[in-house]
């Protein structure tokens, strides 16, 4: 075989891709490569927890046993030490070779091994052989190496179970995505598939008593829905009590109707129509490219599900533990619905099987306080199988030891004791010791945000995200629906001053209803304040709605993100002054709240002398800024680990900032990831910021900190920062002060 085209190489990965199990997916593809490379056996072998290389799939070696090579024994494990493929014949001959009795492997006299790396580490090793003493030729070493980039994310996301004895596992450990931060230990209450997906095709010829079944169902759920809403919104708020309405509004759209109607009519029973209709829309979904629309193929196979559950008859019910043990949800797509099916005060964790960061799971998750792991994998778990959910490190552990829970029964509650003790500062000024105040402030977005930043201690909103009541529609909200959410944020925080943020959409927040333009940056391209002003009716809309709910506060401000420029700056201006006199001529009551912008392009720093008369405030925001200075997405998980927010490089750039706002007599604030790092925090208290803003469940910490330091000592320490050239030596040198704030010790 002389040349490999790259057909061979797609069929391989798409072949592998419609596999309907993981163990299925790793055998079709050692056994496509085994074809395509013309070799009598290829292997797969995966590193297991205790660093050897164990065999997860072969087409060609007898595997009656386990098969587990030792850490860094063998060809195998020469291939991983090296991070270098191999190439040879005769490999019996060689002082490194490792024989596992049983394979049969002496009948095989040539040998090529190509390590599978992910993110700098060696996960695993591709290994080819063959009866004859022939090394492969060049092209085809090139074509595994090609071949092993693309195993290498497939073997990262399979199930740990696949490396490992058949015998049951303690301490099985499963990596997915953090939905939402805590730890959680309970038994798992499994959410089943509902069986639409092996719904076989199946015609009636009582085609009109299939039509009246489809409209009795549809209203039928259409009522179960509404029943859902109300719970959601009684208990969460009607900000995510509008994610039920995505349900809706799917179920109530004509397109959706007609092609379920249209398939019964061509004689097909009434669940082969739901599966054609569901299937259909889908896939449209997941063939786009933005994330945020692509996740939403979730809703369309949830509400598939819910529907086919309703045909069976299944009622939905309050299914609760009898020894009313907690519980961990887990499922394969879970919904609304399965959520609002379990007592929610013994429901302490969610496991996803799929899911992103941006499904609604993880938003509800958000919102009930409850730690989520999602896009964890293929999973299958009996009921009541105990679970260990560590939202804080996106991963879930299954089965287990006795060890392990103590192990995070005592991070528990050594993580309740700290919040215990921290939380007697709760109606305590931020206060150095050498008396200088500092204002902590919440950040939020959704109505079920609001309640914990008060309790937390909060003295205002310092960054509402005004995009996240537009992203859990599904529809722009008019103006008397802004008006009623900004003044719900008003009001929750009466005489505390609030911040909102204009619309910040596009590159990682887009709205699913509006159109979606491809960009190949977008991260650098139509956002923020770009893309409001191109559509300039949302950002006049948004104006008037928070200049009407402002109405009889002097403590409203607005913020404009994204700002790089005099012109988006005068612009924005403009129409906020033309959206004043609008309302005034309309007769309605307003206050025009004090308007400044988030520092978070670049090229804003230096253009802010030349914009002081036009300001009456800023705010850092450290998260995209810290980006933008690095060239770095923290999102990205090939560049992610190379992010951090103390890079001396942002460090000297934010205090460059904060003299500028000193010099024009600007006040000058801080929301991001920063003002939450205790290191961090420390930094900005000595570069003069008296105000940050944060997750309002970091707030308690943070306070204690600044109440257990000088500002003093902080500039000394910021003094030494700045002579240090990585962010290593600054978390180093920071230790001594904050091991004296005791912020860390148990209670």
């Amino acid at each position: 075989m002389t040349n490999i085209s790259m057909l061979e190489f797609n069929r391989i990965i798409q072949g592998a891709a419609l596999a309907d199990s993981a163990e299925q997916q790793v055998q079709l593809i050692v056994d496509a490569i085994s074809e395509v490379v013309a070799t009598d056996v290829c292997s797969l072998y995966r590193q297991n927890a205790d660093k050897d290389m164990a065999l997860i799939a072969s087409h060609g070696l007898a595997k009656g046993h386990p098969f587990i090579i030792p850490a860094n024994r063998g060809l195998v494990g020469r291939v991983a030490q090296s991070r270098h493929s191999i190439n040879l014949i005769n490999p019996d001959e060689l002082a490194d070779y490792y024989y596992v009795a049983g394979s049969n492997e002496e009948q095989f006299h040539s040998f090529c091994g190509v390590p599978l790396v992910q993110r700098g580490d060696v996960i695993g090793v591709l290994v080819v052989q063959s009866r004859r003493p022939q090394a492969l030729a060049p092209e085809q070493e090139a074509f595994l190496t090609t071949l092993a980039t693309h195993l290498a994310l497939l073997l990262a996301s399979l199930p740990a179970q696949l490396c490992q004895p058949s015998r049951p596992l303690l301490n099985d450990y499963r990596t997915g995505i953090s939905g939402a931060p805590g730890i959680a230990i309970g038994r798992a209450r499994v959410r089943r598939a509902a069986g639409l997906a092996n719904a076989v095709e199946s015609t009636t010829e009582q085609i009109d008593a299939e039509l009246d079944a489809w409209l009795a169902l549809k209203s039928r759920v259409m009522a179960e829905l509404k029943q859902e809403r109300h719970i959601v919104e009684q208990t969460l708020g009607d900000n995510l009590a509008a994610v039920v309405d995505a349900y809706q509004m799917l179920l109530d759209d004509p397109g959706f109707g007609a092609h379920v109607t249209d398939a019964i009519k061509t004689g097909k029973v009434l669940p082969w129509a739901l599966k054609l209709a569901v299937s259909y829309f889908s896939e449209l979904f997941k063939a786009m490219q933005d994330p945020y629309l692509s996740a939403r193929h979730e809703d369309i196979e949830q509400l598939g599900d819910k529907l086919y559950l309703a045909w069976r008859g299944h009622e939905p019910e309050i299914m609760a533990p009898e020894d009313g043990s907690p519980i961990i949800l887990v499922g394969d797509q879970l919904s609304v619905s399965d959520i609002v099916s379990l007592p929610i005060d013994l429901m302490v964790g969610i496991v996803c099987s799929a899911g992103a960061a941006l499904s609604h799971i993880s938003i509800f998750a958000n919102a009930l306080g409850i730690p989520a792991v999602v896009g964890v994998g293929e999973l299958s778990l009996p009921m009541s199988q105990q679970l260990i959910v560590d939202g804080d490190n996106g991963q879930i552990i299954i089965a287990p030891s006795e060890a392990l829970i103590e192990e995070y029964q005592s991070i528990i509650k050594s993580q309740q004791n700290v919040a215990l003790r921290l939380a007697v500062n709760r109606d305590l000024a931020a206060i150095t010791t050498d008396g200088i105040k500092v204002r902590l402030m919440a950040n939020s977005g959704l109505q079920a945000d609001l309640l914990p930043g008060l309790k937390n201690g909060a003295e205002g909103i310092g960054l509402y995200r005004s995009e996240i009541p537009f992203m859990v529609r599904q529809s722009l909200p008019s103006e008397a629906d802004q008006v009623a959410v900004y003044r719900e944020v008003i009001e929750s925080y009466k005489n505390k001053p609030v911040y909102i943020r204009t619309l910040d959409i596009g590159a990682d927040k887009p709205l699913p209803y509006l159109p979606i333009v491809e960009e190949d940056n977008p991260a650098l391209g139509w956002r923020g304040i770009r893309f409001t002003l191109d559509n300039l009716q949302l950002l006049i809309t948004q104006f008037r709605a928070v200049m009407v709910a402002a109405a009889g506060r002097d403590d409203v401000h607005l913020l404009l993100p994204m700002v790089g420029s005099t012109g988006e700056l005068n612009q924005a201006i403009e129409l906020l002054d033309e959206s004043l006199k609008q309302l005034l001529a309309e007769g309605k009551s307003v206050c025009r709240p004090r308007l400044g912008i988030m520092v978070e392009v670049p090229s804003s720093i230096s253009l802010l002398p030349l914009w002081r008369n036009r300001l009456d405030f800023i705010s850092i925001g450290s998260n995209d800024l810290s980006q933008y200075l690095l060239a770095i997405d923290r999102n990205n998980p090939l560049v992610g680990k190379l992010y951090d927010p103390l890079h001396p490089a942002i460090i000297h750039e934010i205090l460059r900032i904060v003299r500028c706002a000193q010099d024009c007599q600007l006040p000058v604030s801080l929301c991001g990831e920063m003002a939450s790092d205790p290191v961090a925090v420390l930094l900005l208290i000595g570069m003069g910021i008296r105000q940050l803003s944060m997750s309002s469940s970091k707030l308690p910490l943070i306070k204690w900190l600044l109440r257990a330091t000088s500002v003093s000592d902080a500039e000394a320490f910021l003094t030494e920062a700045l002579t240090m050239d990585n962010a290593q030596d600054i978390r180093a040198a920071a230790e001594t002060l904050i091991a004296k704030s005791a912020i860390y010790v148990n209670g």
